[in-house]
């Protein structure tokens, strides 16, 4: 049976065969765009779900208590950050195993992710069938029986074709002034206390329209090690902002600037801006960072927010705190992120 986009297929299976569990668990693949979210138990708090999503696209949350994820308890930030993800790492098949423990209120926030993201969604419904709620209901497509099942998870699920957000516009008109070249690197704390912002400056023109006439500046090398704890950071804005940060070892004026359109299609190259774009130096994005780029674009666009906005304005409200407790708890990438250095 073919897969259809946005697609939601409920698994009968009354008996609560264990095969069906143990199905779904090895059909965790990432890498191949499919994920098994188990829901944690009995848990109650309101973010419980959208954080066990999180869980299977392989992000960790910060341990308790003082958690610099303590902006992830909210409801809508958490769920937006699993949407976020799920684009970038285009999720294309979730399947959820003891859906009929879950509430009516986390159903429908499933089923939102799902119009966010354009996944197919499974649900195993390991009870009987008659106590569905009316959101499933009305789904028409019911399965039941191992072969349908296996046969199922053996579908490699649908491109998402219908993201909720529109392609980011190029800006047409040319750049106000041309990027730095690569060599040309100021101290870091000189730049950033010079490109902290005083006024606001003319637009200049995006990361695409830049590369055409400026080659990128080669990315820093970081180990490996601080790359994939970049990796499982859980707020998208939080993590692309700190790999730009490592990879460039920028000042955060530039970071404060920087836009939907200063970051190319194919995420190879990422422009940043000083005051007045007398500085607007135009970097390499490595291989590593290219997924968490594409989780901070995703996440802005599905606030809707216009593209010539700045990306990762909304992590450096507050003085930045949450960017900089995760700083800190980066030491070896050696981001010191003084809370004045946030100040307009």
């Amino acid at each position: 049976m073919a897969l259809v986009y946005g697609d939601v297929t409920i698994v009968v299976d009354e008996q609560d065969d264990l095969f069906y569990t143990r199905a779904a668990l090895h059909a965790h693949l990432p890498a191949e765009g499919r994920i098994t979210v188990q829901p944690t138990p009995a848990s109650a708090s309101p973010a419980a779900l959208a954080h066990d999503m999180l869980y299977a696209l392989g992000k960790r949350l910060a341990p308790k208590p003082d958690s610099p994820d303590v902006w992830l308890d909210s409801v809508n930030e958490a769920w937006l950050a699993a949407a976020a993800w799920g684009v970038a790492m285009r999720v294309r098949h979730v399947v959820v195993p003891r859906a009929h423990l879950l509430t009516v209120r986390r159903i429908d926030q499933l089923l939102a992710w799902r119009e966010s993201t354009g996944a197919q969604l499974t649900l195993l419904w390991q009870k009987t069938p008659q106590g569905l709620p009316p959101a499933l209901a009305l789904v028409e497509r019911r399965i039941s029986g191992r072969d349908q099942f296996e046969a199922l998870l053996a579908e490699p699920g649908p491109i998402p074709a219908r993201p909720s957000f529109s392609p980011a516009p190029l800006m047409a008109r040319p750049a106000a002034v041309a990027a730095g070249p690569p060599s040309a690197r100021q101290p870091r704390e000189t730049r950033s206390a010079s490109l902290r912002p005083r006024r606001l400056a003319p637009p200049c023109a995006g990361a695409l329209a830049t590369a055409q006439g400026v080659q990128a500046a080669p990315a820093l090398n970081i180990a490996s090690a601080e790359a994939a704890a970049l990796a499982v950071l859980a707020h998208p804005l939080i993590a692309g902002a700190l790999s730009v940060l490592a990879f460039t070892q920028a000042g955060l004026g530039g970071l404060r600037f920087t836009r939907d359109l200063d970051i190319t299609g194919d995420i190879s190259a990422v422009k940043l801006h000083g005051v007045g774009h007398r500085y607007c130096p135009l970097h390499a994005v490595p291989a590593w960072a290219r997924p968490l780029l594409a989780g901070a674009r995703a996440h802005h666009r599905l606030m809707l927010r216009p593209p010539g906005d700045g990306m990762f304005a909304p992590v450096m409200l507050a003085e930045g705190q949450h960017l900089r407790a995760h700083a800190g708890r980066l030491p070896r990438l050696g981001l010191s992120l003084p809370a004045g250095a946030f100040a307009p």
